[in-house]
């Protein structure tokens, strides 16, 4: 089994702040890239943040300066710091991973389940 599980969504009211954690459990061997997406109701799911192995980042135009991506390895958890939030940030966020479950094996995408998060007075 390998197991990505969002945490931190929730509402908040505009220009406040959320962080998002999503922590990766079960056998693998490697972690690539790990990225946030998110998905509004009648929209399409875009990639909000994302972030390589060695630490390189990007992100949306619309979030740069706002959110702050980061990862700690030694805990297999990716983050998204979201501040100065705004009302079309809300939108139900996916955590996505490439992982090596076992040497000789490709990468492939994981996602999780999605938490909501919502910004409105």
């Amino acid at each position: 089994q390998v197991q990505l599980v969002e945490s931190g969504g929730g509402l908040v009211q505009p220009g406040g702040s959320l962080r998002l954690s999503c922590a990766v459990s079960g056998r693998i061997f490697s972690i690539n890239a790990m990225g946030w997406y998110r998905q509004a109701p009648g929209k399409e799911r875009e990639l909000v943040a994302a972030i390589t192995s060695t630490g390189s980042t990007n992100y949306k135009d619309s979030v740069k300066g706002r959110f702050t991506i980061s990862r700690d390895d030694a805990k297999n958890t990716v983050y998204l710091q979201m501040n100065s939030l705004k009302p079309e940030d809300t939108a139900v966020y996916y955590c996505n991973a490439e992982i090596r479950r076992m040497r000789g094996l490709p990468y492939r995408d994981y996602w999780g389940q999605g938490t909501q998060v919502t910004v409105s007075s």
